[in-house]
Formats: C-alpha cells, structure tokens, sequence
C-alpha cells in the first residue's frame, strides 16, 4: 500500500491525521506543505497538491492513487482502506463518530480563541469556554479510560492538536484548573505510539508560542 501526507507539523488537522497513521504503524511519505496561515511567501505548492486539494489547504492524502482532502474524512478514509488496528470499530461506530463530531465542535474554535485572541475579554470567555469542553471530557472519562471507550479511538486523534499546544495555550491566555481525569488522558495519550509520532520538540513549542506572541505584538 503506497500512502502520502501532503502537510506540516503546524496545522492542527494535519496533527489529527498524523497521529492516526502513527498510531495504526502505517507507513507513509510525508510531502511538507505548510498551512495558508503560515505558508513562507513565494512558496510553490506541489502540481500534485494543487490538482487534488480542492481548497489548497493541508491535510491532502493519497491511498493507492486516491486522493482525498479535510481532516476528518481522511481519518475515516484511513478506517476504509486499512483494516488493521482500527480506531473506528465497528462495535462503538456511532459512539466515536458522535464523540468525534463534538470534540471537533467544543475545542478547535475554542482554542483558536486562546491562541489568536488579542482582546483579553475575549481571550478569557474563550478559555472559559474551553474549560467547559475539558469538563464535558472529564465526564466521558469517568466511564471509561478512553474518549469513546475501552480502547483508544479517533476522538483521541481529535483531542490530539489540542494536547499538543497546551503549554503554549497556558501561556496566551489559558488560566484555569485541567481536570485530572483529562490531564491524565493528555499524559497517556502523548505516551501511545501516535503521540509519540506526532509529539512536539521544545524547539517546536517555542515557534508556536512565539509566533502567536508576535501576532499579537503586531496587531498591538
């Protein structure tokens, strides 16, 4: 099976797909395309990329020639195609495609809150808001060691992003209490093989940091 992974380490639905092929042992070519928000002036995106992601935006797949585009599709792309070690079982389909519709819901705009806010007001509701969801989560946990269940699954690979920029998160506005239930849920799903894959470099958290912190020193 010949699989490759049009993105870049920066983008948060990119992280999603990374941790799910990581975590499946799928082996993949990775093509780095930057993110629009901070894709290098004068970069020249690939004919390959530019043919087949229809909003020439990251992730961008290819399974055996097929192409497919957006984060969430590709991950149930990657269900269809490869059988083994699912993070989709069929037993608790529905449980983790509605976990995964909610997670992709209550922390990807509320996060985008934090990290690009530059009104404190605003920054603050939206760590409000986010603590919310971290709640929600830790609700979840109560049932079982898992988002969605007994085994990991692809809410995981949707909480993944988040977990990843948590330091920096804390740092740009996000001042309240992790629930211990889920900042265990961040420390064991850091330490699977996909977050071991996807993880950040302290190099890597200090360019997200400071890239959100010259942000806002720009807009003042």
């Amino acid at each position: 099976m010949s699989v490759r992974l049009w993105g870049h380490w920066t983008c948060p639905f990119v992280n999603r797909v990374d941790f799910a092929l990581g975590q499946r042992e799928i082996e993949f070519d990775l093509v780095s395309v930057p993110p629009s928000a901070v894709r290098p002036e004068g970069f020249v995106l690939p004919d390959e990329f530019v043919a087949n992601s229809p909003r020439l935006e990251v992730p961008l797949i290819c399974i055996d020639g097929d192409f497919l585009a957006d984060s969430i599709p590709v991950l149930r792309f990657l269900e269809e195609r490869v059988a083994e070690s699912p993070l989709l079982p069929a037993d608790i389909a529905d449980l983790v495609n509605s976990r995964v519709a909610r997670l992709d819901e209550i922390l990807m705009r509320n996060m985008g809150g934090v990290a690009y806010g530059t009104d404190p007001d605003k920054v603050n509701r939206a760590a409000g808001r986010l603590a919310d969801a971290f709640t929600e989560m830790a609700g979840w946990l109560e049932d079982a060691p898992w988002l969605a269940g007994d085994t990991p699954t692809l809410a995981e690979a949707i909480a993944v992003p988040i977990y990843l920029r948590l330091p920096g998160l804390i740092a740009l506005g996000f001042d309240r209490e992790l629930p211990p239930a889920v900042a265990d849920h961040r420390a064991r799903t850091l330490a699977l093989p996909g977050g071991a894959h996807v993880g950040w470099t302290a190099e890597q958290d200090s360019e997200y940091l400071g890239r959100h912190q010259k942000a806002r020193r720009l807009a003042g």
